[in-house]
């Protein structure tokens, strides 16, 4: 069980540092307003992910597979946005493209700090 908790903390962080670099570079289209509203999101984000993604997932299944998975991102695009929604405006996208971009970014960046760093999922 304290593997799970690390796991969920590695990743909270990881998705916070993201979160300050991408609205860095990105500030016309993604706002984040402090380092604190970062870390808030991405806790938000990981509840979200644990508790609504996966049936998100399961329900859109077939476009899913019809799409090649590129439907997925999609998804990860509106947890995004959902999660914007329950910050509030401190964390702002501009458009849903904005964090369809931002999910691809998040994305990336967790495979190869997954693949390559040793977080693993237990």
């Amino acid at each position: 069980m304290g593997g799970i908790i690390m796991y969920f903390w590695q990743r909270v962080i990881l998705n916070a540092v993201v979160f300050i670099a991408t609205a860095g570079f990105f500030p016309q289209y993604f706002h984040v307003s402090n380092i604190w509203i970062s870390l808030i999101a991405a806790v938000v984000l990981g509840i979200l992910n644990m508790f609504v993604k996966p049936l998100l997932v399961i329900f859109s299944l077939p476009i899913t597979i019809m799409s090649l998975g590129i439907f997925y991102f999609v998804i990860n695009g509106f947890m995004l946005e959902l999660t914007a929604k329950l910050v509030g405006s401190g964390f702002q996208f501009s458009s849903f493209g904005a964090a369809f971009f931002v999910a691809l970014i998040l994305s990336l960046v967790n495979l190869v700090i997954t693949n390559h760093l040793g977080f693993h999922n237990l």
